[in-house]
C-alpha cells in the first residue's frame, strides 16, 4: 500500500479505453470502507458515464480548470456527496469542534477511491472547484445532501513525475509544536 500511496498522482489527461466493471465495482467497494465518523457512512456517491452529462458538468467548473478536459473524456466521472447532518452530530446536536466535519469524511472517501483507481492501474483527480448548486441539479442531488467533489477516473494518458513534497523535519513536532 505505501507504494500505491507514493505513485499515485492527479491523472488530468486519459485514454478512451473504458473501465471495466469489476474495476468499477471494486473502487466502490473501496469508497464503501472509508472510515466516518460515528461510523454514520454520510457518503452518497453518483457515477456519472453519459458523455453529454459529463460535457455539462465539465462546463460547471471554474475558468481555465485544468481538469476540464479530464471531466469530459474520462470514461467515468465519481460525484461525492454526503449528509452534513450525520457527521460531527450526536442527537441533532453538533458535538465536534469543527461543524463540517462530513468534509473530512468525504474526504477519506475520495482518499480511497483515488488509491484503489491507481492500484488498479487507472487514474483520477480530486476536482472540487465548480458550480456546486449547477451541479446539485444536473445531478438530482436531493435536498439534505450537498456535492462535494467530482472524481474523473480512467486509464491514464501520462505519467507525471511526482511533486516536490517536504521533508518530515518541516511538518512533524514530537511533544508540542
Amino acid at each position: 500500500m505505501a507504494d500505491i500511496i507514493r505513485e499515485r498522482r492527479s491523472i488530468r489527461r486519459f485514454t478512451d479505453q473504458p473501465i471495466e466493471r469489476d474495476k468499477l465495482e471494486r473502487i466502490i467497494e473501496a469508497a464503501r470502507w472509508a472510515p466516518s465518523w460515528g461510523n454514520l457512512q454520510c457518503c452518497e456517491i453518483v457515477i456519472v458515464e453519459g458523455i453529454e452529462e459529463k460535457r455539462k458538468l465539465a462546463g460547471l467548473l471554474t475558468a481555465k480548470n485544468p481538469a476540464s478536459r479530464a471531466m469530459e473524456n474520462a470514461p467515468v466521472l465519481i460525484a461525492v456527496c454526503g449528509r452534513p447532518d450525520k457527521s460531527g452530530y450526536y442527537k441533532g446536536k453538533q458535538i465536534t469542534r469543527y461543524q463540517h466535519w462530513f468534509m473530512y469524511d468525504l474526504g477519506l472517501v475520495s482518499q480511497n477511491i483515488c488509491l484503489k483507481a491507481c492500484e488498479l492501474g487507472l487514474g483520477s483527480v480530486i476536482v472540487g472547484s465548480f458550480d456546486h448548486p449547477e451541479a446539485e441539479k444536473l445531478l438530482n442531488v436531493p435536498g439534505g445532501c450537498e456535492l462535494v467533489a467530482l472524481i474523473p477516473v480512467g486509464y491514464p494518458d501520462h505519467s507525471p513525475s511526482p511533486p516536490k513534497r517536504k521533508s518530515v523535519e518541516d511538518f512533524v513536532h514530537y511533544g508540542s509544536f
